[in-house]
């Protein structure tokens, strides 16, 4: 079978390699049918020295497909199923994982196609109870931005900074994959969204996901911006992902008892804040990493119910090399989908 995997840092090479073995006891056999990329692939590929892992390593840490094959014990899925897989190998004993807190899992065994060979292949053996069924109708493309793309936002917005209908955001990066997804559901509940962007060609993008204002940041002052339009008074929370770059300024942008929740670092990881600002005006800030697999099974319903996701572009699985490029280029409105 084919797969693609990364050799050395910045070397990707299509090979043919031996097909895995009929599924064990409790596994399920799926056929990979769509990879979507995410910044991880993308820190992945570039290499990153304190990432603990061993190459060659299989690429893609976030697809859907379908199931192949079934092994003993398993009677929870048909062969044809769509699904989408939880791409981190979870102990599924720990106190975390008993309690549903996947992304907390205590003996994690790492992050597929990061840590260990991902899904960049055609087929692949996992364990069952990292399955999720894909909801009649949602088209297995889509359901791929589901395990990280949608389900990150949808645990960032409603499990962590808890927001609410009618309320006000400042989603960063609106071109980004999450960028997208948060802008949509936050509509979707009647919030005030203003959004950030880089280039003018990506204003009228965002309008049309129905965003309330757009700002380039590379032209204005976005916590100037925001303030101004909001009396001075801020939002309510800030999808925070930038990192360094934005992160004092997103704290500008908060109301008073304001929420700032954050899950990546793209600019840079390290900052200073102000201390007394922090107290003085009760922000809350929340860091937030990965998802549950109920947030997986919370973002594929709103699929079915006709929230999609945003897709720039989609690549064959020999051109995923120019789909990172395209991701790393800051010039995407979206997801990049890769194709089987």
């Amino acid at each position: 079978m084919r797969a693609l995997t990364l050799i050395a840092d910045r070397k990707l090479e299509l090979a043919d390699i031996a097909a895995p073995p009929p599924p064990g006891a409790g596994e399920v056999q799926i056929r990979i049918k769509a990879v979507a990329l995410n910044h991880l692939d993308l820190w992945g590929y570039r290499g990153m020295p304190f990432a603990k892992r061993k190459m060659p390593v299989v690429v893609g840490v976030e697809a859907a497909g379908e199931i192949a094959a079934l092994g003993p014990e398993v009677d929870a899925f048909n062969v044809g199923d769509g699904v989408v897989m939880y791409g981190a190998l979870t102990c599924g004993r720990c106190k975390a994982c008993r309690e549903g807190r996947d992304n907390l899992c205590e003996n994690v065994a790492g992050i597929m196609g990061f840590h260990v060979d991902g899904f960049a292949r055609d087929v692949v053996d996992i364990p069952a109870r990292l399955v999720i069924p894909v909801p009649r109708g949602v088209e297995l493309r889509d359901a791929a931005c589901a395990p990280i793309g949608f389900a990150t936002v949808q645990h960032m917005l409603f499990d962590n900074a808890r927001l609410e209908a009618g309320e006000s955001i400042l989603v960063h990066a609106g071109g980004s994959g999450i960028g997208t997804a948060a802008i949509k559901m936050a509509k979707a509940i009647g919030c005030t969204v203003f959004t950030t962007v880089g280039d003018d060609a990506k204003i009228e993008k965002a309008k049309a996901l129905e965003a309330d204002h757009v700002v380039n940041y590379r032209k204005d002052r976005f916590e100037g911006v925001v303030r101004k339009l909001t009396d001075r008074k801020g939002v309510d929370v800030v999808f925070e992902h930038v990192g360094a770059e934005t992160f004092n300024g997103s704290l500008l942008c908060l109301k008073r008892g304001g929420r700032l929740v954050t899950c990546g670092s793209t600019s840079g990881p390290s900052t200073t804040i102000n201390l007394m600002q922090l107290f003085q005006q009760q922000y809350r800030i929340i860091g937030s990493f990965g998802a549950s697999m109920r947030n997986i099974r919370e973002s594929l319903a709103k699929m079915a119910a006709g929230l999609t996701p945003v897709i720039d572009t989609e690549v064959p699985l020999a051109e995923l090399e120019r789909g990172l490029k395209r991701l790393e280029s800051r010039q995407v409105f979206g997801k990049i989908i890769v194709t089987f």
